[in-house]
């Protein structure tokens, strides 16, 4: 993977990542990223769980009780065991969502997406508040300090890859909120050169 260093360091506003470098591929790999349109994939993206900083976690334990049975997993069971340090995450550790009958714990098993995300639009609550960060920039994620391309976008098993828009453009939105428009404007100049 060659990477590119940014002209400045871009942190999140959650304390953590801190971006200083991409990996071009972004502007290059496309996946089709109108997820709750897409007739073909069956939430596969949903398959593994998601490492959550443990301020997300503390949020979702605190959500009330309509969307803990929502989820139908006793909330100790939402998180698989142990703390992983990690200091590219906010509060410099994480914990994984648990897999729960071949999915996160927190896709919707009546629906289709993830049910957190779902609650958060139900409710009128802005979703960053709750919804871990890995899973609002996928197929986006961070490494070491660099924005890069997941590991099924850059190899191809996602199932929704090949068309669509950039996995940058898919994930511009995002990215300005979590990462302001200082990174925005250097990803941008680099997208169109």
């Amino acid at each position: 993977m060659t990477l590119v260093a940014l002209g400045a360091s871009y942190p999140c506003v959650m304390g953590g990542p801190v971006i200083r470098a991409v990996d071009p591929r972004i502007f290059s790999l496309r996946y089709f990223t109108h997820c709750m349109a897409c007739s073909f994939c069956k939430d596969s993206c949903c398959d593994h769980g998601v490492d959550v900083d443990l301020g997300n976690v503390a949020r979702l334990k605190a959500l009330p009780a309509a969307f803990k049975a929502r989820v139908g997993v006793p909330e100790s069971q939402w998180f698989t065991a142990g703390v992983t340090e990690d200091s590219e995450f906010a509060g410099a550790a994480h914990r994984r969502t648990a897999v729960v009958d071949g999915a996160c714990v927190f896709r919707d098993r009546a629906g289709r997406g993830c049910l957190i995300h779902g609650w958060a639009l139900e409710q009128g609550i802005d979703y960053h508040s709750i919804k871990p960060l890995v899973s609002t920039l996928f197929p986006l994620t961070f490494e070491q300090g660099a924005l890069v391309p997941s590991d099924e976008a850059a190899d191809g098993t996602l199932v929704c890859s090949g068309q669509g828009p950039s996995l940058y453009q898919g994930a511009r939105a995002e990215l300005l909120y979590y990462f302001g428009p200082g990174l925005l404007a250097e990803l941008d100049a680099m997208a169109d050169g």
